[in-house]
Order: structure tokens, then C-alpha cells, then sequence
């Protein structure tokens, strides 16, 4: 589990192809190693991977085929600047939101201009994860935690303070670029919730009754 606080931008040093499959070199920049283990999990772009050899100055990890599949890791070269963010602990402030690293699918960007000394995007999303992004809901766009300032169809507008910039690869985006996408965990499983019921025909969690109970204005 992660917050989606980015804690240092890191760089592939080495991708290697296995079948369809791609193992990982990371070289870490400034996220501290030093209470990081075999096993454990590092955030890398947004996408949860294993930690299968630690090294000095970063970590080797593995890419399934299916990761692969819904991710931008099949793109990236040696040289790609990635965020990173190890998993969060019992004492971890929950700055962001909750961020499982188990990215649903990939968002384009259609815009990008200046908003005072913030930039402003706007993604496009595909069809089957637009309808889990919401007006001031939250989203994770290359593993950083945002906040979605308004929503038009499949697409939905972001703005980018400068630490926030500064301190993400968020800053190299342009036109064009596709960036990993995972959508809110609560809006997957209230839909969940709400069909299961339905399936039932228990009633189950309806708009109705997430209305009496205050959830809905």
C-alpha cells in the first residue's frame, strides 16, 4: 500500500527483455535504501514491484507480462526518468490517499499550459476508467496522488503545484505522452458493492440509500 507521495525520482538503468516479460534496474537517486529488503515493495511509477536484489544505489525488480500490458513500462528506455515511493508503514502519514500500485490502465495527455506558476493538463482517459474519476476525487497519475479539478467525458483536468512538479517527473510531460493511470479504490468497490446487490436482488448499496445516509448532496 501506498500514499502517492512521491519520495525520489529514479531512473531505469537497464531494462531487460525475458519472453514477455521485462526485468528492471533502478537506480534510486536520493530514496533512502536503508530499511529496504528482498521482498519488498517499491512504487515505481505508480506500479507496485518487488524488490528481487538490492544494490547500492537501487533495486532490481520484475515486470510481469501483464503489467507490462497495462502500463507504460513496454515503452520506457534506459534513461527513463520514474517516480518513486516505498510502501508506507504504520507511521506513515497518509498525505495522499490510499494507492494499492496496481495501475488500471494508461491516460493521455490532450493539453498542458501554464496556470500562474502551476501547469494545468488535461488527460483523456479510456472509457471502461473514466467513469470511476470524479470532480475533486483522487487519482494517480505515474504513481503520484492528485486531486481531479473537473471532469469532461473521458477527460478530466489536473493542476500540477510547483513542489509537486519539482519533485515528480509530472514536469516532463507534453502532448501526447501516456502516463499510468489508477482510478480512486473506494469508487471500484462501492460500484462492486452496488452490482453484487443488484445481482442478489438484496437491494444492496443504492444511490438512494447512500443519499439518506448523507454520502450524496
Amino acid at each position: 500500500m501506498f500514499t502517492g507521495i512521491i519520495e525520489a525520482v529514479g531512473t531505469l538503468s537497464r531494462l531487460e527483455r525475458m519472453g514477455d516479460d521485462i526485468r528492471l534496474t533502478v537506480n534510486s537517486g536520493k530514496l533512502d535504501l536503508s530499511d529496504v529488503r528482498l521482498g519488498d515493495s517499491i512504487a515505481t511509477n505508480g506500479v507496485c514491484l518487488t524488490v528481487v536484489q538490492c544494490l547500492k544505489d537501487g533495486y532490481v525488480a520484475d515486470v510481469s507480462a501483464e503489467t507490462v500490458k497495462l502500463t507504460g513500462f513496454g515503452d520506457y528506455r534506459p534513461g527513463a526518468r520514474v517516480n518513486l515511493e516505498k510502501a508506507v508503514t504504520p507511521t506513515t502519514r497518509l498525505g495522499g490517499h490510499l494507492v494499492s500500485g496496481h495501475v488500471d490502465g494508461r491516460a493521455t495527455v490532450v493539453s498542458r499550459s501554464n496556470l500562474g506558476k502551476a501547469i494545468e493538463f488535461w488527460l483523456e482517459a479510456p472509457a471502461e476508467l473514466a467513469r470511476y474519476i470524479a470532480h475533486k476525487g483522487s487519482i494517480t497519475v505515474d504513481g503520484v496522488s492528485l486531486t481531479v479539478n473537473e471532469v469532461d467525458g473521458n477527460r478530466f483536468r489536473l493542476t500540477i503545484v510547483p513542489h509537486t512538479a519539482s519533485e515528480t517527473t509530472l514536469l516532463e510531460l507534453s502532448v501526447g505522452d501516456r502516463v499510468n493511470l489508477e482510478v480512486d479504490q473506494i469508487a471500484r468497490y462501492l460500484e462492486r458493492l452496488m452490482q453484487s446487490g443488484k445481482e442478489q436482488g438484496s437491494g444492496g448499496v443504492t444511490m438512494e440509500l447512500l443519499a439518506r445516509s448523507g454520502f450524496l448532496g
